[in-house]
């Protein structure tokens, strides 16, 4: 992509500036309910790290086969965002969060039929479903969230909603390791010597684990969606009178800005469910561990994640986020190639250690792509969130080449080579504003 000039927008304010509060205080309830929405659609997306182990266990798959689960997942966010921009551009953010919240729950309870009938492609619709709820509320939050301040404070202010999202995803491989996993990872000596009843039998009650779960999951989901209908929003500037939905989708693209973000959030959403979807397979690879134990490693892996997130947010205070970004993505991209040539522990920690600077990622690409755009923001923020789709096409290319390579290392580069281009957007965005303010 060729470089060119992005339009103004304020950077985070940096230290000795007159400060406002992060969050306006009329806002204060509203920011509280939707930040709880990043912690909950952070475990629909992170329990899918456990389902692609699951389910190479329960149906039989192979490392490119159970990359599917991102691909379906995350094309559901891919075929939803713009839908979901244009109901939120006629009926609002809260319509569209409780619309989110709604499909996600019966994405949810889709998974009781499935693993009845233990079909891959039912489970594919599910979590289809489950991401078409996501991409509402994605859709609805981040940008809700950014216009809760001021501009100049707007990527501090998504960083700090999204830490939550981090904690979330802390909580899922915990929690799904332990509702999911059963600790019973057959070889395939041992299936080899089991009989077909007992296989069928084995595979079955893997593929019921995932029932429960999802279960209870839902009725979270449904609860949320209740509270969300009984909080009173504050009105924002940007719902007040809006253009036709297909006129925002126009002048929103004419932003180079925004070009360069949806570009650069493709690569970053890649390379994030890429990491952590094949964590797992990748530590048991180098040490041997049962999958009980790497589940609970990729939780600490997310821990960092969260601890990135919240430590993200003040560091905006000091220093600007575009630059923070570019280093950040540097320091990814080197990371992931030491998890390429490094063996056992070192490898794991180095690819562990990817998920500290995946923090600010997202937010920062979002809130710098959606700058300045006023009412367009709505129908840009689809557009974003239309960049996820990301996450469907690198894992199952990563699981392809680890077959071919019959190496899960050296397939790390694919995470690498996206970083790369995160930390270019990031460099672009930081040239760009210096020659602005000079």
């Amino acid at each position: 992509m060729t470089p060119t000039h992005f339009e103004t927008a304020d950077a985070p304010q940096v230290a000795g500036e007159d400060r406002a509060p992060l969050v306006e205080r009329g806002f204060l309830v509203a920011f509280a309910v939707v930040t709880s929405l990043f912690f909950m659609w952070a475990i629909a997306n992170n329990f899918n790290d456990i389902l692609i182990k699951q389910f190479q266990k329960a149906l039989e798959l192979t490392r490119m086969e159970s990359g599917l689960i991102q691909t379906a997942f995350y094309f559901g966010y891919f075929t939803f965002a713009l839908p979901a921009g244009w109901f939120i551009a006629r009926r609002g953010y809260k319509a569209g969060i409780i619309a989110g919240l709604g499909l996600y729950a019966v994405g949810a309870l889709l998974f009781w039929p499935a693993a009845g009938v233990r079909e891959f492609g039912f489970f594919l619709i599910a979590l289809y479903v489950i991401a078409a709820g996501l991409a509402f509320l994605e859709t609805a939050a981040n940008p809700l969230i950014a216009a809760m301040g001021r501009e100049e404070s707007a990527a501090q202010r998504l960083t700090l909603a999204q830490s939550f999202n981090g904690l979330g995803g802390v909580v899922a491989p915990f929690l799904g390791g332990a509702l999911i996993f059963s600790g019973i990872d057959h070889s395939a000596a041992d299936l080899a010597a089991m009989t077909p009843e007992q296989i069928d039998s084995y595979r079955a009650t893997e593929a019921l684990a995932v029932r429960l779960p999802y279960l209870a999951l839902a009725g979270v989901v449904l609860t949320l969606a209740a509270i969300v209908a009984l909080t009173r929003f504050p009105a924002i500037a940007e719902e007040e009178g809006s253009g036709p939905a297909v006129g925002g989708l126009r002048a929103a693209l004419r932003s180079p800005r925004l070009r360069a973000a949806i570009l650069a959030q493709f690569f970053y959403v890649g390379a994030q469910v890429t990491v952590w979807s094949y964590f797992i397979n990748f530590a048991q690879d180098l040490t041997g561990i049962g999958e009980k134990l790497a589940a609970q490693w990729l939780g600490f892996s997310l821990f960092l994640f969260m601890v990135g997130r919240f430590a993200g947010a003040g560091l905006m205070r000091f220093a600007r986020a575009p630059l923070l970004l570019t280093a950040y993505g540097l320091i990814a991209a080197v990371l992931c190639g030491i998890s390429m040539v490094a063996g056992g522990m070192v490898a794991v920690v180095a690819l562990g250690l990817t998920s500290l600077f995946m923090s600010i990622m997202f937010p920062t690409i979002f809130t710098l792509g959606l700058a300045g755009l006023g009412q367009s923001k709505r129908m840009a923020s689809s557009l974003i969130v239309m960049s996820i789709i990301g996450g469907a096409i690198f894992p199952p290319l990563t699981g392809l080449l680890a077959d071919r390579l019959q190496s899960l290392s050296l397939a790390m580069i694919v995470p690498l080579v996206c970083f790369l281009v995160v930390a270019h957007f990031g460099r672009r965005v930081s040239l760009d504003t210096s020659r602005e303010v000079a």
